[in-house]
């Protein structure tokens, strides 16, 4: 298996989310860096050094769409999955028609997931 050369933000308030898809990406490979806000990794000038972005919907201050819309917002085409555990209103198709390249229900299908990140790093 050849080594990914993609770097990939986590962005979940919940750090055993957080912790458990960084160890999951590392697994495989992929150079993973663990946020509990949009604002940390933004802080952080996470945009400069990422290539995919995995972020909760239900974050405190900027939630994972208004992150998606900032990502937009600055003309970056770095690929933004979305993940939440709460039930809502959204579906799939309200976050893919606002940008996403994907969306997932927590418990994540690890698998989907990896087959995602796959195809784009």
């Amino acid at each position: 298996m050849s080594v990914p050369t993609c770097t990939i933000a986590v962005i979940d308030d919940d750090p055993r989310v957080v912790e458990s898809l960084v160890n999951l990406l590392a697994s495989y490979g992929y150079e993973a860096e663990g946020y509990h806000s949009a604002e940390q990794f933004l802080g952080a000038d996470g945009l400069s050094r990422t290539s995919c972005i995995i972020a909760d919907v239900e974050m405190h201050q900027m939630n994972g769409l208004g992150l998606l819309q900032h990502v937009k917002n600055m003309r970056s085409s770095i690929p933004v999955v979305i993940i939440t555990g709460k039930p809502s209103e959204n579906s799939e198709s309200f976050y893919l028609e606002k940008g996403a390249i994907g969306f997932f229900r927590k418990p994540l299908d690890g698998e989907a997931l990896l087959s995602l990140i796959g195809s784009i790093c």
